[in-house]
């Protein structure tokens, strides 16, 4: 554990009554962040096997969105059996998913990257990395198959209020990370980095992305456009494995630095997940104005709160909604009542453009 020193420091305050550093243990010891006396090069011995363990699992996961064949959805996209509703569903999770891939990659590379101070979890890090590169390369595939309107697409960010709304929640926390003279070597600076943390691996990773999973897999869950369906599950598998990571690294910076986690900014983070259940809700609004087969809009807002629910938990937060879950189907492919057990498990085989094996 890190001790905690108060300073007189007349140019810097915050919301706390003011900054206080985080004092760096003398023992050459690993430490997540503010570590100065061990290499972030010097990966053996591995300290937190967790995060070795999480780089392994995504180099098992290995996929390419070209290895899923098109045929099927090019077929349908092309013919009159897909309705306006099911067919707007498509392009707005399209249109959301093909730049909030690109948002956390982008995050992870010039916002946190840099400031986690270990080995392991770097080089997990820059296997997320590729990750995110893989599923932007995704949409561009599908939108290329498909021959869709690439601009409308990948500018829907700038067209559609509740995608701009998500868009903008997240890269305002990048935006402070960004700062030259931003810190994690303050009190008040590390809880803005835990804070960007749990933007992008809770809310971006844990919540809005489950909305377009369900969306997606529902209509695969249908026979329909199952190359889409195919790619979001093998997307859906790699975001179980970034979101555990998330949640280690989280878990283990409030560990190793306890007054972090006061009670004011556990209540400041509960109130931020809240704002992003209400903005995910908004979305799922845009998605199904009316709603299609099996799916509706308000329920969503039963969906998004239950998984809400889950990754408080996750984090060490109390619940907020006590909702159900609305879509017990998607049990089949993520297990949401055991969502830790879910999150541990590891792929034993992985088939090129076949079935998902999970132990």
């Amino acid at each position: 554990m890190s001790s905690i020193q108060s300073e007189d420091r007349s140019d810097q305050t915050s919301g706390q009554g003011g900054d206080v550093h985080l004092l760096v243990p003398q023992a050459k010891e690993k430490r997540l962040i503010n570590c100065t006396v061990a290499d972030v090069n010097q990966l053996m011995p591995l300290k937190y096997k967790w995060a070795w363990e999480h780089y392994l699992n995504g180099c098992a996961n290995h996929w390419m969105p070209t290895e899923v064949p098109m045929a099927k959805d090019i077929e349908l996209w092309g013919s009159n059996r897909l309705s306006e509703a099911e067919r707007l569903v498509i392009m707005r999770n399209l249109g959301f998913f093909s730049t909030a891939e690109s948002l956390v990659g982008n995050n992870i590379v010039l916002s946190i990257y840099k400031f986690v101070t270990n080995a392991e979890c770097r080089q997990y890090m820059l296997r997320q990395a590729f990750e995110e590169a893989i599923h932007t390369h995704t949409f561009h595939y599908v939108v290329e198959s498909l021959k869709l309107d690439q601009k409308e697409v990948f500018n829907m960010y700038n067209e559609i209020k509740s995608i701009e709304a998500k868009d903008a929640f997240q890269s305002e926390l990048t935006e402070d990370i960004l700062s030259k003279s931003f810190t994690t070597e303050t009190e008040s600076g590390a809880q803005k980095f835990l804070e960007n943390l749990i933007g992008y691996y809770i809310i971006m990773e844990g919540i809005f992305f489950y909305s377009g999973f369900a969306m997606i897999l529902s209509l695969h869950r249908q026979n329909k456009m199952v190359g889409i369906g195919e790619q979001f599950q093998y997307i859906l598998r790699d975001e179980t494995v970034h979101l555990n990571f998330g949640i280690d690294l989280i878990n283990g910076i409030k560990e190793e630095n306890p007054p972090l986690w006061s009670e004011q900014f556990q209540n400041y983070i509960t109130e931020k997940i809240k704002a992003a259940v209400e903005l995910e809700v908004q979305y799922a609004e845009d998605c199904l104005p009316k709603g299609i087969l099996g799916l509706t809009a308000p329920m969503f807002r039963k969906y998004v709160q239950y998984i809400a629910d889950r990754r408080l938990e996750r984090i060490g937060l109390k619940t907020q909604y006590d909702s159900h879950n609305p879509f017990p189907w998607m049990s089949e492919t993520i297990d949401l009542s055991k969502e830790k057990n879910f999150f541990e498990t590891r792929v034993t085989e992985y088939q090129s453009a076949s079935s998902l094996s999970w132990s």
